[in-house]
């Protein structure tokens, strides 16, 4: 079985503008890509200037679609607000507003620092809260309708999990924020769903959760009952689908895709606990490193 093969026909997102935070790598960028396939004019944001330059230009040759690079830090809303209108000023309208940004490390929470923990929690709840609210509030103002936004949360933002607590703190907000606005805002027009992957590895995030050999002791598609991991077309094929029209009935829910992880297992990281204390010395050295290269 094909895993990578695409759902959608060709012009399913022709004549949408779609925003992705977090759109320079890992599942943001595999997003991006299939949206622009799909005749989207999608717009890329992250912290990393020089690297969403080069993520635009690879995607513009790859797929010869209309794209948008636009540096910013979803954590100030000033930040949010001039994307907002770098988006609208270039393609006229926004129609979709994909929250991906996201940041994440394992630790024990007795281990992290009140900084550390914050930084989690800015990036992923007050990150989307920011874009919502400032997409949400321009869609308002200009009685735009037909609008989506879509959430990438986790399982464990209803499960809970060990060693990620600020990241399942803020997936749970940004879970409860997605069937909330779901009914608030559906009289505007909005639909509001998320999706949560289980292991969908990406070299970068995975490469800091996990650095060094964990990734082959802690082997998380052990865990899933299909025994793999996710390709990203096969979540790229879900978020197309749910920010298309043909999805236009669909309010406020939460689709999973982890081939059966979490009903196996709940609490992705919770096999964790298996680390001995000196190893968490050695790991959090090694993620330090990583930081600093």
């Amino acid at each position: 079985m094909d895993y990578t093969k695409k759902m959608m026909q060709a012009d399913a997102l022709k004549g949408k503008t779609i925003v992705v935070t977090g759109g320079g790598s890992g599942l943001g960028k595999a997003m991006s890509t299939y949206f622009l396939e799909l005749g989207a004019n999608v717009v890329i944001t992250s912290r990393n200037e020089e690297k969403l330059k080069t993520v635009q230009e690879e995607l513009t040759t790859a797929t010869g679609g209309q794209i948008l690079a636009v540096p910013c830090d979803v954590r100030h809303y000033d930040q949010v607000e001039a994307l907002v209108k770098a988006a609208n000023d270039a393609f006229g309208q926004v129609d979709v507003l994909i929250n991906n940004a996201a940041g994440n490390f394992i630790s024990p929470t007795e281990r992290l620092s009140a900084n550390a923990f914050d930084t989690i929690i800015d990036i992923v709840l007050k990150g989307t809260k920011n874009c919502t609210l400032a997409f949400g509030k321009h869609w308002i103002d200009q009685k735009e309708t037909d609008k989506v936004v879509l959430n990438i949360v986790t399982t464990y933002a209803w499960t809970g999990s060990a060693y990620v607590v600020p990241s399942a703190t803020a997936k749970a907000g940004v879970l409860a924020m997605t069937r909330s606005l779901a009914v608030e805002w559906a009289k505007y027009g909005m639909r509001f769903n998320a999706i949560a992957p289980g292991p969908f590895p990406t070299k970068g995030a995975w490469d800091r959760l996990l650095p060094g050999d964990l990734k082959e002791k802690f082997d998380l598609a052990k865990k899933v009952p299909l025994k793999r991991v996710g390709a990203h077309q096969e979540l790229a094929n879900l978020a197309a689908y749910l920010v298309s029209d043909f999805s236009a009935y669909i309010n406020g829910e939460v689709i999973t895709i982890d081939g059966g992880e979490w009903l196996k297992g709940a609490g992705q990281f919770n096999l964790l606990e298996e680390i001995p204390e000196e190893l968490w010395d050695m790991l959090e050295a090694m993620i330090r490193a990583k930081k600093s290269q």
